[in-house]
């Protein structure tokens, strides 16, 4: 894999950083591993009751992206991410239990759909996001990139909109030596 994308996916800005990373996948070449990163797990205990609903659906999306990743299937995990975020962020909705059963159909990955239920994937949901917290964290969120040849992943990038082509391109050569750079540490525009 020429890049590891750890992704959540509830959270807009990490939709953002996907739609990015699959225009600069597209234009390169270049293979993504699609890999969970749990805000569930990261705010253990600390969830306001009107926001559970919503991780509890993306743990559910999450389960199956862990056992498409047992089995070699980035580009299903990758499909299945891209139909649930087209009904989520694309759409204005949020996430749901209904709609990541849509995606699943969407990506034809319904033989696959029982992985949502089974607990058993709790276990390489939390494997995946503490590979991604030990990488780029502590005091990170989702996403996290991570690329081969680099000791450490980076939280991000996040962006307020989706890249087009050139900027995107732009983007990732500046962000690729960073990545591999271990005395590199942090780039940070506050948040407006």
């Amino acid at each position: 894999m020429d890049a590891t994308f750890f992704f959540d996916p509830v959270c807009p800005w990490t939709w953002r950083a996907s739609r990015w990373l699959v225009t600069v996948a597209q234009a390169r070449g270049l293979s993504v591993e699609w890999r969970s990163f749990s805000l569930a797990i990261l705010n253990d205990g600390k969830v306001s009751p009107e926001f559970a609903p919503v991780l509890a659906a993306s743990s559910r999306a999450l389960r199956l992206v862990e056992a498409l990743h047992a089995q070699g299937r980035a580009d299903d995990a990758g499909r299945f991410y891209t139909e649930l975020g087209a009904r989520t962020h694309e759409a204005g909705d949020p996430l749901s239990v209904e709609l990541v059963d849509a995606a699943v159909a969407a990506a034809g990955l319904g033989a696959d759909a029982p992985a949502l239920d089974d607990d058993g994937w709790d276990e390489a949901v939390r494997a995946s996001h503490a590979l991604a917290y030990a990488s780029a964290g502590p005091d990170i969120g989702s996403p996290v990139l991570m690329v081969p040849d680099a000791d450490r992943g980076v939280h991000g990038p996040i962006f307020t909109e989706v890249p087009g082509l050139d900027d995107a391109l732009t983007v990732w050569d500046s962000v690729l030596p960073l990545l591999r750079m271990p005395v590199f540490h942090e780039i940070k525009r506050g948040r407006r």
